[in-house]
């Protein structure tokens, strides 16, 4: 893994989905946005590199700008894959706006880029722009959500097989 340095210009960042400005992605002012743009630290990463580890202390938001990442959790005597993480989306909202601690550890399953947000920068953004805070956890309310309909779904798909195996038999 390898920093390329707070406030890397947008051009070189290949995605253009992941690529749009700050303030357009976090729906804050463009103030705010320029300020975070310039405390910005750009990630690169390969196959196989390890973001950050579950239980961490949380060093800010993470923004995917490029590649795709898998996230990991081990939860009591099971380890658990919870899902991908592609270009444009936010990680780590649980982390930054609760407890401070990586929920989960992130790891990479192609090249890419990813750009921290730093927790300093935030707290100031927050101060200066107390609706963000809030639209952050909106977010994060939504990301639960989406989790806990596609954990549903899984399931119910898992007792209709075996529902269809049993009548067949």
């Amino acid at each position: 893994m390898q920093a390329v340095g707070p406030g890397a210009a947008y051009s070189e960042r290949r995605d253009a989905a992941a690529a749009r400005p700050i303030a357009e992605l976090l729906a804050c002012p463009p103030a705010i946005g320029n300020m975070l743009n310039a405390a910005a630290e750009c990630i690169e990463f390969v196959v196989g590199d390890v973001i950050f580890h579950q239980n961490d202390m949380c060093q800010g938001l993470y923004v995917v700008v490029s590649g795709q990442l898998m996230r990991k959790a081990a939860r009591i005597d099971a380890r658990l894959t919870l899902g991908t993480v592609r270009a444009g989306e936010l990680v780590e909202l649980a982390a930054m706006l609760g407890d401070v601690r990586h929920t989960y550890t992130l790891a990479a399953q192609t090249n890419g880029t990813v750009m921290r947000l730093p927790k300093e920068s935030l707290l100031r953004a927050f101060q200066s722009y107390a609706p963000l805070r809030m639209q952050l956890l909106e977010e994060l309310a939504r990301e639960v959500s989406r989790a806990y309909t596609l954990c549903c779904a899984t399931r119910l798909s898992g007792i209709r097989r075996r529902h269809a195996n049993s009548a067949m038999a």
